[in-house]
């Protein structure tokens, strides 16, 4: 399992949410933001696991509404992340 490209996947979909500057998804981009910092800090993928996979259901249900508003490369790197 490598934590670190997780890490990596949910940075891109923090700054994902960031772009579309959506309220709705401000508390999610901000727990994603902790669990990012908390992993650096102490290497447990907890969190990133648990606001990984809500990144991942929220981002791919907002894309079938708006499909040119996120990037197809950070859901399958979210995917492939939570996967591994």
């Amino acid at each position: 399992m490598n934590n670190d490209k997780l890490k990596n996947a949910c940075e891109v979909a923090s700054l994902a949410i960031e772009k579309l500057n959506e309220a709705k998804f401000a508390d999610l981009k901000e727990k994603l933001d902790f669990c990012i910092g908390s992993y650096d800090f102490d290497k447990n993928p907890t969190g990133l696991f648990e606001y990984g996979e809500k990144a991942f259901k929220d981002l791919t249900a907002y894309k079938k509404k708006n499909k040119r508003k996120v990037n197809a490369k950070v859901l399958t790197a979210l995917e492939k992340a939570l996967a591994e």
